[in-house]
C-alpha cells in the first residue's frame, strides 16, 4: 500500500488567487483617501481569495466592515465583476466598470450644507 502524506498546499489552478491590480487599487484608494480625510473611515483590509478579492472598509478597526468592494472575475460576462456591498449584505452597486461602481461611495462624501 502506497501512502503519501497529503500536500499542504494545493497545486495547479486551485492555488491561484484573485487580486486587485494596480489600477483597481489606485481607484479604490483614491475614494478611500478622500473619505479618511473627511473623517468618515479609519481602516481597511484586503483579502485575496480563490474566487474573489475583497477590499473591506471600516469606520473603526474593531468593527465589521461598513462597505466591501468585491471583485468576482467569474461574473465578468453576467452582472459585471465589481460590486459594492453594504454592512447589511445588500449589493449597493454592481457593474463591469470599477469607477462607475465606486460612485455609490463618493455620493456619501457629498453632504448638504446647513444654512446658518
Amino acid at each position: 500500500m502506497n501512502m503519501q502524506p497529503p500536500s499542504p498546499l494545493p497545486t495547479g489552478p486551485a492555488q491561484m488567487q484573485v487580486a486587485f491590480d494596480r489600477r483597481e487599487l489606485s481607484l479604490i484608494l483614491s475614494v478611500y483617501g478622500r473619505m479618511v480625510a473627511s473623517g468618515e473611515w479609519r481602516d481597511y483590509g484586503i483579502s485575496n481569495l480563490r474566487d474573489m478579492a475583497v477590499f473591506s472598509i471600516f469606520r473603526r478597526s474593531a468593527e465589521h466592515p461598513i462597505y466591501r468592494v468585491e471583485k468576482h472575475p467569474r461574473l465578468r460576462q453576467r452582472q459585471g465583476m465589481y460590486s459594492v456591498v453594504g454592512m447589511d449584505g445588500r449589493i449597493l452597486k454592481r457593474g463591469p466598470d470599477l469607477r462607475a461602481v465606486l460612485r455609490v461611495l463618493e455620493r456619501k462624501l457629498i453632504r448638504p450644507v446647513d444654512p446658518d
